[in-house]
């Protein structure tokens, strides 16, 4: 089921498998939201959970069991309960059951919420443990996004723009062991908070900043103010990705809490980065917004 939508100025569909975010477009239809062509990439805008990336050695151990799950987990694979509240807000839930505990052996119930106001598109995920014992979990976010925008441009006439100054650098992917090498950070690949993008930067895979200062980040056009902004409070880390060996015309913005693996981890699934953990009957809201830039 594909729910829409809508206010004055923008448009949002969300399709209820996987509450995966399908479109975003302004008042004019610019489309900003990448539209699954399976040639680069045959998803769009899944929401990571329980984990963040892939597992080490392809299974992790809980207690004394050995797990194994999809990708970034199950969620974007699944059918959630879908309902409309408003013209501008749209939820989707999905509970645990016997297929989900068949990897993860843990009660929860997931609840994304997204709202559309003024343009700018809101979407929370609020996790909650529905069980008798402490809920361990990694959750993040995988929009991607149309760039270049227009016919004419090119991938490289975009930047990505920090709010503050990342100091840090990031972590790179090591495709050779499948993990994200914590021996070393890399240094800003930019100028002042603006990064120039081109495809070699990411012929690894992702780029992560794992300690990042800035809770914004936006895709630009310079020469024509045009692009998106993507705030992400909740979140501790960002990685950002595109299949660069098909210099596909798109780039994903990942806010993550959590990571694929790292040099630094073993298999253990409480011994990962950025671990949430949720005591029976808590719960917590993870949000991030997107917002459609014009001059």
């Amino acid at each position: 089921m594909i729910l829409t939508l809508k206010d004055t100025k923008a448009s949002a569909s969300i399709d209820s498998l996987g509450a995966q975010l399908i479109s975003y477009r302004d008042s004019a239809g610019q489309e900003y939201i990448w539209q699954r062509d399976p040639s680069y990439w045959a998803n769009c805008s899944p929401i990571l959970f329980p984990i963040v990336g892939g597992l080490k050695e392809n299974h992790v151990r809980i207690g004394e069991t050995f797990y194994t799950m999809p990708k970034h987990g199950f969620v974007k694979s699944s059918e959630l309960e879908a309902r409309q509240e408003e013209p501008d807000r749209a939820v989707f839930t999905l509970k645990d059951s016997e297929e989900t505990r068949s990897m993860y052996p843990f009660p929860f119930l997931l609840t994304v919420t997204y709202t559309l106001k003024d343009g700018a598109l809101t979407m929370i995920c609020r996790v909650e443990n529905t069980g008798s014992s402490p809920l361990p979990y990694f959750i993040g976010t995988h929009p991607g996004f149309v760039c270049p925008l227009l016919p004419g441009e090119s991938f490289s006439d975009y930047v990505l723009e920090f709010d503050e100054d990342e100091t840090e650098g990031y972590r790179a992917f090591d495709p050779e062991h499948q993990q994200f090498d914590m021996s070393r950070r890399l240094p800003f690949p930019g100028d002042g908070r603006r990064i120039a993008l081109n495809y070699e930067l990411f012929l690894s895979d992702a780029i992560w900043f794992d300690n990042p200062r800035s809770r914004k980040v936006r895709l630009l056009q310079p020469a024509t103010g045009r692009g998106v902004e993507v705030g992400f409070a909740d979140y501790a880390t960002v990685a950002f990705w595109t299949a660069a060996e098909k210099q596909a015309p798109f780039l994903c913005i990942e806010p993550w809490n959590g990571s694929g693996p790292c040099s630094d981890e073993g298999t253990e699934f409480l011994g990962k980065n950025h671990l949430q953990t949720l005591q029976p009957g808590e719960s917590r809201e993870y949000a991030i917004s997107i917002r459609y830039l014009q001059v």
